[in-house]
């Protein structure tokens, strides 16, 4: 979920760090900023030629500039899929080539999650994470999805300085108080208003639905017969999209930290939702029992292993709490209560190493100091995109339309889940004054039969996608086989477990599915070392490539 936040001056890029670290409680893990120049070296002319835009691109890489070893491209596709011949939009692509040995299996798809991961950001970031066979056996790909990034993109202001000085109207996080509600609500309504007048057909067509249909044809441009995917968070609700509208098309798809596709689309009512979107994902549920595994490993960990530690569970929870409702009536600085809150959830992401950064944040708070914050980048801020999120999840999943309801949503939440319920349910309140609706959102059916199975992976205490959501994708696909992960944290990618990379790499080379009911553990262990201290502007999870080292080396 897209957790904003709007401290004052350079420190601004903070505010796009927790964002892109949070977004859309469907991040594969902490998602990378984007850095000031593109990662892709732009085509000489369209990468597809001439060709019309409802022809299967012929895709011209050439090396990417700001990623050595990897290729770009730049493919068309119709803005609508059913009007071939109109309106074009772009889409940048990116490949590893594999490296070999043994014979090449064709294009493994990888989608890092979202709504709105940058594939072209995140795969040079996350590439050596990919088991070493996969990465010799396949090229390796990614794209931005429509609406996204270096492709045709959602963008709502004519220039960076606009966007953030928007982003300076909104409370950190989420609104605490009649004053701050106020303001929220009416810069979220503000940013609708702004979208719309941009690009009002765009809008419509950056759906999930746009995006799948974009995919297939990729597929058809690296001349693969049948898809192999890999779709982390988000990317799972974008696969299993695709396994139901190209169902005998599927040559093998890993499904990694799941969303219940019913509850996304709120299995396709028409009638306005008594629930926000990720209320009904149950994020609420799923973050407050990882927090509280978070506190128990920290209770019962010495103080050099985790900075918070109060000596016990019990203890270390009611540490917490009392924590919480201290900085309710005294902030410290830019550290308030809402900041902290999604602080806190979104440096559950990762285990190593936002857990211990998380353990030194809340410590820190605790002894009345304020927090390391990131260093800001040289150089021109990027542009925050924050937008582009919101496009593509307010035009498919359906919430309530009323901003006033927004407040009785938080303290349900609250009631059922504590602390961090309150900034899930503010998650989703800009979906309440969002201008547009997605042209032809798929809703289902979700169990079609597909030509080969699925394989579902999800860990036990994910805080952005639960468990359930796992256990209701796997029942809802036609063929699907559910790989549980006993431990914490969102995604195996940035919380890496050598079982799970046994069985996806056999899964995605070999077609053989691990045997049902099989469970892998984590290689990571909560607070199994001392840990130095680290900053937590980013949710305390880095770049995905420093997650799985810090795990690898703590383990």
């Amino acid at each position: 979920m897209h957790i904003p936040r709007s401290p004052a001056g350079r420190g601004r890029f903070a505010a796009v760090a927790v964002a892109a670290a949070v977004c859309a409680a469907m991040v594969g893990g902490p998602a990378p900023v984007r850095a000031p120049a593109p990662a892709r070296s732009p085509a000489s002319g369209p990468a597809d030629g001439p060709a019309p835009a409802g022809a299967v691109p012929a895709l011209g890489w050439s090396p990417c500039a700001e990623a050595p070893g990897f290729d770009c491209a730049t493919a068309k596709a119709p803005l609508d899929h059913l009007r071939p011949t109109g309106r074009a939009v772009d889409l940048a692509v990116i490949r590893h080539r594999a490296t070999g040995p043994g014979p090449r299996l064709g294009t493994l798809f990888f989608n890092p999650g979202g709504p709105g991961g940058a594939g072209t950001q995140a795969l040079p970031q996350w590439y050596e994470l990919f088991p070493e066979e996969l990465r010799q056996r396949f090229d390796i790909a990614s794209w931005d999805p429509r609406g996204v990034g270096e492709s045709t993109a959602v963008r709502c202001f004519p220039t960076t300085d606009e966007a953030y000085a928007w982003l300076e109207r909104i409370p950190f996080g989420f609104p605490v108080g009649e004053s701050e509600t106020k303001a929220w609500v009416d810069a979220y309504a503000d940013l609708g208003r702004l979208c719309e007048q941009r690009d009002p057909q765009l809008l419509r067509h950056v759906s999930t639905t746009d995006t799948a249909r974009d995919l297939d044809r990729l597929r058809q441009a690296v001349g693969d017969e049948k898809l192999s995917f890999l779709g982390v968070s988000y990317g799972t609700f974008l696969g299993a999209t695709y396994a139901n509208l190209f169902p005998d098309r599927i040559r093998a798809m890993v499904l990694d930290s799941n969303i219940d596709p019913q509850a996304w689309v709120d299995r396709g009512a028409t009638a306005e939702p008594r629930l926000t979107t990720f209320l009904r994902e149950g994020v609420d549920l799923g973050s407050a029992a990882t927090l509280r595994q978070f506190l128990d490993h920290c209770g019962r960990a010495p103080a050099d292993r985790c900075a918070f530690s109060a000596g016990s569970p019990e203890a270390t929870r009611e540490k917490f709490e009392r924590l919480m409702l201290r900085l309710q009536e005294h902030p410290q600085g830019s550290w308030t209560y809402a900041r902290t809150v999604t602080t806190a959830l979104s440096s559950l992401y990762a285990v190593d190493p936002g857990w211990y950064d998380l353990a030194w944040a809340l410590e820190d708070l605790w002894e009345w100091r304020p927090p390391q914050e990131p260093a800001a980048p040289e150089g021109p801020l990027p542009y925050p995109a924050f937008e582009q999120i919101e496009a593509i999840r307010c035009s498919e999943s359906p919430n309530p339309r009323d901003p006033q309801r927004f407040p009785e949503l938080a303290e349900f939440s609250y009631g059922r889940a504590g602390d961090l319920g309150r900034a899930v349910a503010w998650a989703s309140e800009p979906c309440a004054t969002w201008p547009a609706t997605a042209a032809s959102p798929y809703t289902g059916p979700w169990n079609r039969p597909t030509a080969n199975p699925v394989l579902v992976v999800n860990t036990t205490y994910d805080p952005a996608t639960p468990y359930q959501g796992a256990l209701a994708m796997t029942r809802q696909l036609a063929n699907a086989r559910l790989l549980t992960v006993e431990g914490y944290g969102h995604s195996s990618v940035v919380n890496p477990s050598l079982c799970v990379d046994d069985h996806e790499r056999r899964y995605l080379v070999d077609g053989v599915l691990p045997p049902e009911g099989t469970t892998c553990r984590q290689e990571v262990r909560p607070f199994s070392e001392s840990r130095p201290r680290g900053g937590v502007g980013t949710g305390g999870g880095g770049t995905a490539g420093g997650a799985k080292g810090g795990a690898a080396e703590g383990s």
